[in-house]
């Protein structure tokens, strides 16, 4: 089909903020998506995904997904629904991880619906349709068959004028980045997505790939303006947080983890400092499905951990006496979990704290200060989880006022996200400048405090664009 469009690309998502990333590309004779994520986070939140998809989906050719976390991939049953019926090209492993993730936003979706629904019921009120789910799980189930699997580095030709290779990102299993030659006319540019940068060194993935060259670059943003902690000082912040806390304090140590990605991290690390003897016995708790079945995944895509992690796991196989790993399914099981006063470490989901069971063990062990609360992730503005880092001293739990006097801790070392210094050494692989780059996923600061670090040390040109930002591609 011929377009009346001029080769551009429009800010649909992550554009001044964190979440919803989404790119619009389209040229004269092709329009695409680069990612279709959820916003999280903030107030209207809810109004900006039920809003996100403001263009006619019948009109979109195709999807390129970057990975599968819901800030990347939550949208696109949504865009589904709305009309679009053209194939999604990722990786395996994110087409396994999707599976997993877009059932459990929808399965999620639908409790708060029928919550919300009761609740008006109740109380004599209206329905608001605000609550209605963006997508079913049979919707969700309904939209995987539009997935189309890509093997990091081979050529995919998605549509006649258009040409991508999927490169390790380094950030969850199956994470990429995009590299995409368009053709138009007699127009040839690359446009390289970053999608989520991973950091060197971090446990389970293999680093970033490095790329050579683009014409236009859109890279995160979301530590650019920090630098976490060493490896090393984050191990040994861990050892310091679970001795005080299991054995001197006797409380529990409660850890917001996302189930894609840091979960797996946080069981690796912590398998590997036992093999290290820098830890006893632990009691530890997974109460996240998800986490279960994306562990599995993880596991089933053994070729694209890194090295280390292969050996710790063999050295686990072998010697598992001591870590005791209780994978809690049922509701009745994480329930129980409540009840124990000290000696558990309970992962659980959200990362964020924004739903899920970790809302119940954060109401449970907050009051309590001889226990700790350990963020190993970002917090967006406004979440939950972000009021905890940011020192409320009380917070609102299931409309109850809940006060914080447990310990909270955050881990920086551990987040999947490159910090400010491994992003600036990502950039330097290029052989030459971009046309321009956009700096994009981050929160006003942080993208702000990168676009200075690059035009300063490297001298690129470089703009921070806003959401439903233009930018035509000459």
């Amino acid at each position: 089909m011929k377009y009346n469009s001029p080769m551009q690309i429009t800010f649909l998502g992550a554009a001044g903020e964190v979440t919803g990333s989404c790119y619009l590309v389209e040229t004269a004779e092709v329009r695409f998506l680069v990612d279709c994520g959820m916003f999280q986070g903030g107030r209207d939140a809810d109004h900006k995904n039920s809003t996100a998809i403001d263009f006619n989906p019948e009109t979109i050719d195709f999807v390129l997904l970057t990975h599968a976390h819901v800030d990347h991939s939550g949208l696109l049953p949504r865009l589904a629904v709305l009309g679009f019926r053209g194939p999604v090209y990722m990786t395996g492993a994110t087409a396994d991880l999707l599976a997993v993730i877009l059932r459990d936003s929808a399965h999620i979706q639908e409790k708060e619906a029928e919550w919300h629904t009761k609740t008006a019921l109740r109380n004599k009120r209206s329905l608001n349709h605000k609550h209605t789910p963006l997508y079913t799980v049979t919707q969700a189930e309904t939209f995987l068959r539009q997935i189309r699997r890509i093997n990091y580095d081979e050529p995919c030709q998605p549509h006649p004028s258009v040409r991508c290779q999927f490169r390790d990102a380094g950030h969850i299993i199956g994470s990429a980045i995009i590299e995409v030659w368009l053709k138009s006319g007699p127009q040839h540019k690359k446009i390289v997505f970053s999608g989520d940068l991973g950091q060197r060194g971090h446990p389970i993935v293999r680093d970033p790939t490095l790329i050579q060259e683009a014409d236009y670059l859109l890279v995160e943003s979301t530590y650019g303006n920090r630098c976490h902690r060493s490896m090393q000082d984050t191990r040994d912040e861990l050892v310091e947080i679970i001795n005080r806390t299991l054995t001197k304090n006797r409380g529990n140590i409660i850890v917001p983890a996302f189930s894609v990605g840091r979960t797996q991290d946080l069981l690796f690390l912590l398998a590997d400092l036992q093999r290290q003897g820098r830890l006893g016995t632990m009691e530890v708790y997974v109460d996240s499905p998800m986490a279960l079945a994306v562990t599995e995944i993880t596991l089933s895509h053994r070729e694209l951990l890194d090295r280390e992690t292969i050996n710790a796991l063999n050295w686990h196989d072998q010697h598992n006496e001591n870590l005791h790993i209780h994978l809690t399914q049922e509701i009745e099981d994480s329930i129980r979990l409540n009840h124990i006063r000290s000696g558990a470490i309970i992962i659980s989901a959200s990362g964020m704290c924004n739903a899920g069971r970790i809302k119940y063990h954060l109401k449970y062990n907050l009051p309590r200060p001889e226990c700790s609360i350990l963020f190993t992730g970002f917090q967006a503005a406004e979440t939950l989880g972000r009021k905890l880092v940011d020192g409320n001293k009380n917070v609102r739990i299931f409309g109850e006022q809940i006060p914080v006097r447990a310990s909270i801790h955050t881990v920086g070392g551990l987040s999947a996200h490159a910090d400010q210094q491994e992003l600036l050494n990502w950039l330097k692989g290029f052989h030459r400048p971009p046309l321009k780059t956009f700096v994009v996923h981050g929160e006003p600061d942080n993208a702000e405090a990168f676009a200075g670090v690059i035009r300063e040390q490297l001298q690129w040109p470089v703009s921070i664009p806003r959401r439903m930002t233009i930018e035509r591609l000459d």
